[in-house]
């Protein structure tokens, strides 16, 4: 059994009757894994900021009028460790704690960490559910063979879940930063990439459907979300690695995970590659808000 975290660590800051792992439909899973980041790192202490910024975000959600801590419980486990490990064996930490989630009937909702950690996250959904289907929110395609000599590495986790995984079940919106290599990958496979530019310029709206509806239209049934955090604009989001302008704001991207939450059923998810800035903590409250929004919109979704 996993052992949780209590009221003062926990998401949320609820009180142990409402965040029992036994009691608890959706679980936090805290990962701290960090190897391979490039540019600005830091990655390793985004759940613990999550968290505690967590702790400021009210239990009442005035959107859809839910207090979900009361509706299905939710339960903080403790951070996995990866303290001596290679990253071959710390991926295979990750899938096990995923798949003994799963094997408990939980909502798992990951907190990174570097992106890396995904790819090993999604393995137990895509044995669970044959059909899965990935929305992948990011700057960066991810889908580099290898990076600086790293299959591993946080710029190759989408190529790798493309190794167990039909490449045209994943849709990636948001993308603004790629190589050359990518785009051709991307091209060949059938991945459905939606680059920030086409968002902006208004290439997917007709009429009253708008560019996450063409996202949405290209999942299967079963989706697990995958959400860098520099998918969004820097503007409200500079707490990550690498940054990159013209992201996503939050009304635009609280639409589409909405509209998700409503159209599809959404199985898990991760947010990762929150990168702390001291002193500075409207990103950490900014994460924390994304994820309640997240459980509010993705678990037993009620009907607005």
């Amino acid at each position: 059994m996993f052992k949780t975290l209590n009221t003062e660590y926990n998401f949320l800051g609820i009180e142990e009757e409402l965040s029992s792992f036994e009691k608890s439909k959706v679980v936090i899973l805290p990962i701290p894994y960090e190897a391979t980041v490039s540019y600005g790192g830091g990655t390793a202490k985004g759940p613990d900021a999550i968290l505690e910024a967590s702790h400021y975000v009210e239990f009442y959600d005035e959107e859809t009028g839910r207090q979900v801590h009361e509706e299905l419980g939710v339960a903080t486990v403790e951070p996995l460790n990866f303290s001596g490990l290679n990253e071959e064996d710390s991926l295979g930490i990750i899938y096990q704690a995923s798949k003994k989630l799963l094997q408990h009937d939980k909502f798992v909702v990951a907190l990174g960490g570097e992106h890396t950690i995904s790819q090993a996250l999604i393995v137990p959904f895509a044995e669970k559910y044959a059909n899965l289907s990935i929305l992948h929110i990011d700057a960066h395609s991810d889908l580099r063979h290898a990076y600086q000599g790293n299959k591993f590495s946080h710029a190759s986790v989408m190529a790798r879940v493309c190794e167990y995984l039909n490449p045209k079940n994943i849709v990636q919106a948001a993308i603004r930063a790629q190589c050359k290599e990518e785009s051709e990958f991307i091209q060949q496979s059938g991945i459905t990439t939606i680059y920030a530019h086409d968002i902006r310029g208004g290439k997917y709206k007709r009429l009253t459907k708008d560019w996450n509806d063409y996202a949405i239209s290209k999942l299967t049934d079963e989706v697990y979300v995958t959400f860098d955090v520099d998918g969004f604009d820097p503007s409200i989001m500079p707490a990550t690695g690498t940054p990159e302008p013209n992201g996503l704001y939050w009304d635009e991207t609280m639409r589409l995970l909405k509209k998700l939450g409503k159209t599809k059923k959404v199985v898990g998810c991760d947010v990762v590659e929150l990168a702390p800035i001291n002193g500075l903590t409207h990103p950490n409250l900014t994460t924390a808000k994304l994820v309640s929004k997240m459980i509010n919109y993705f678990v037993r979704y009620p009907q607005l």
